[in-house]
């Protein structure tokens, strides 16, 4: 038997897997995309030949103006699964404790 008071603590323990894979994809979109818009702002003769190494992972990809929105786009789907993955290990593991 629960009481009103373990359902309450329940629900402030419990991570919602959405809005955290919602903050992870925008953290990781938006880090690829700014980084990606400063190499290219900087320019010069092989402008992020580090980044551009992403293209393996990310078809599509380049250090340009359009490739930073490409990039966003797969950082956030790729930080959204994580923030998902990382809201559902939590969840589990407060729910096996107790």
């Amino acid at each position: 038997m629960t009481t009103e008071r373990d359902q309450l603590q329940r629900a402030i323990l419990q991570l919602n897997e959405r809005a955290w894979g919602v903050a992870f994809g925008l953290l990781l979109g938006g880090g690829i995309f700014l980084a990606t818009v400063v190499l290219v702002i900087k320019g010069g003769p092989n402008p992020g030949q580090h980044l551009g190494l992403l293209r393996a992972y990310f078809p599509g990809y380049r250090v340009t103006t359009i490739g930073s929105f490409v990039g966003f786009v797969y950082g956030f789907v790729v930080g959204y699964g994580i923030g998902r993955l990382v809201g559902w290990i939590y969840n589990r593991l407060v729910h096996a404790r107790r």
